[in-house]
């Protein structure tokens, strides 16, 4: 006893360091937390009929991104929490315990400062969230997904939950109107994407719609079919890494988008479409049980029959041409890297703040959704907008975010708030296997720089339907009346948690070669 409390009073000068009775050490080494505990190789090696095998490591280490929470309790105990990979998809909340020595309490204090400090970076601890369960998501078992993969890593991470199970469709709207939102920190839709579109429409529906927007960041935990919001800003459409994504997330601004049509308002964040991706996506709610599958079904039933989809549409064009794109892709991610470091040499001198939070959307941010720049469907076309009409369109797609679902990355050059939004066209009268490859070529990468895509980026636009009474809009996944509508983007207008700060998307090929 002598021995181990002598050990356990003798820390090193190093403050990464921590030694602890029984021969315990803790080290904070680069982004890792290398643990030696030489009483794991008695205390966990397995017997067969008394016969002790095998060895359990004496020496492992922890990523400071799994961590989730330490502390030394009344009784000198120093529990660690943290995320254990179970499988490269999925994670648990495992448990680390060592008993600690009361006389250099204030060292070990100050070195569970320092793990805290340096596994969390500028995310913020103990986020409150507002939790929406859906449990009618995507192929179901959104709730069972919530308890046993979810909510425990968010409980070891010490976040204060308020949970609520949706009863129907358009609950999420309400809620988040007349949330308390100095209550809380981030709100939490259990879903598919459809939830995210609810909360973000409930906040905008307030008086004080940008103050909203700005001070509750929306946070997905994917259980639908697309799962897009999640795929780019944690990563992953597995509920567990999104979850530990959440509680590492960063506060990011982020682009939202206003959509006219009749006289309603709406708030878009990930995309609108109109063609063979908005009836892949609308068609198929019947086959929903079959999860993304539906999609890859829906494809496959209408990649033959060549429809083409008459309209006119007018743009406020930015960016035309692809290789313009990528430079502008280029000096949106070196602006990010330098924001990235400002924020770490901040956090160092403990001057940080959430990542993004000086970003703000136009006007002040204590009233409701910013007006309109160019007006609604029902005013007359801005001078400025290149207007074309289209006989033989088979798609029209815009997008404010990279992944559509999991592994389409449609609009890889998508930033996260520049303020403009990504629109792919292409024609409906190409042959069906150029069709198949096209779509194909969305997995594999190579769909931006296809010559069948025209990819633009723009600031608003107007989609009018010609001679088709009948058809398919969809709005972030939403079904919308198929008649005329009018889209413009609103920088920075929504606040989201995401891993760094940007999309998890790699971008367009070769980004990093274009001339900035």
């Amino acid at each position: 006893m002598a021995e181990a409390a002598v050990e356990a009073n003798s820390q090193p000068a190093d403050k990464n360091v921590l030694l602890l009775p029984k021969g315990v050490s803790l080290a904070l080494v680069g982004d890792s937390l290398l643990v030696k505990d030489k009483s794991r190789a008695r205390n966990h090696r397995k017997t067969v009929c008394g016969v002790a095998i095998g060895t359990t490591p004496t020496e492992f280490s922890i990523p400071l991104y799994n961590i989730l929470w330490a502390e030394i309790s009344t009784f000198s105990i120093l529990t660690i929490d943290y995320a254990e990979h179970t499988s490269k998809t999925q994670v648990r909340v495992a448990k680390l315990a060592y008993t600690t020595d009361e006389h250099t309490l204030n060292t070990q204090n100050a070195w569970v400062d320092l793990l805290l400090q340096q596994s969390y970076g500028t995310a913020q601890h103990k986020k409150r969230a507002k939790v929406l369960v859906n449990p009618h998501a995507g192929p179901g078992g959104a709730d069972k997904i919530w308890e046993h993969e979810v909510r425990p890593l968010f409980e070891a991470a010490r976040m204060s939950l308020d949970i609520v199970r949706t009863k129907f469709s358009g609950e999420a709207v309400g809620i988040c109107e007349n949330l308390d939102i100095d209550a809380y920190d981030i709100v939490v839709p259990c879903s598919g994407d459809g939830l995210p579109y609810e909360c973000i429409n409930g906040l905008g529906k307030r008086s004080d719609a940008r103050k909203a927007l700005r001070q509750i960041a929306v946070a997905h935990i994917p259980c639908g079919s697309g799962n897009a919001m999640s795929c780019n800003l944690n990563g992953s459409h597995r509920p567990s890494l999104a979850a530990l994504a959440i509680i590492k997330g960063v506060r990011t601004p982020m682009d939202l988008m206003s959509v006219t049509q009749g006289s309603t308002r709406t708030l878009s964040f990930l995309s609108q479409s109109v063609g063979i991706i908005a009836e892949c996506d609308l068609g198929t709610e019947h086959l929903r049980w079959l999860g993304a599958a539906r999609f890859n079904v829906g494809l496959v039933q209408r990649i033959f029959s060549k429809r083409v989809y008459p309209c006119d549409i007018s743009m406020k064009v930015e960016i035309p041409d692809k290789a313009d794109i990528k430079a502008h892709y280029k000096r949106e991610r070196a602006e990010h890297d330098h924001t990235v470091r400002r924020e770490k040499d901040a956090m160092n001198t403990k001057e940080a703040s959430f990542a993004g939070e000086s970003a703000s959307s136009d006007g002040d941010a204590g009233d409701g959704l910013p007006p309109l720049r160019f007006g609604t469907i029902n005013d007359k076309l801005p001078d400025d907008w290149e207007t074309a009409s289209y006989d033989k369109l088979g798609n029209f797609y815009c997008g404010n975010m990279a992944w559509m679902a999991p592994d389409a990355n449609f609009f890889p050059a998508t930033c996260p708030n520049d303020g403009l939004m990504d629109v792919v066209m292409n024609d409906g009268d190409i042959s069906a296997t150029k069709y198949l490859e096209l779509l194909t070529s969305v997995e594999s990468g190579r769909f931006f720089d296809n010559p069948h895509v025209s990819y633009r980026k723009v600031s608003a636009y107007r989609f009018t339907p010609r001679n088709q009474q009948h058809g398919y809009i969809s709005i972030d996944g939403e079904h919308a009346p198929f008649e005329p509508f009018q889209v413009e983007v609103h920088q920075g207008l929504g606040t989201v948690l995401s891993k760094y700060g940007k999309y998890e998307a790699a971008g367009p090929s070769d980004w990093e070669k274009a001339a900035a």
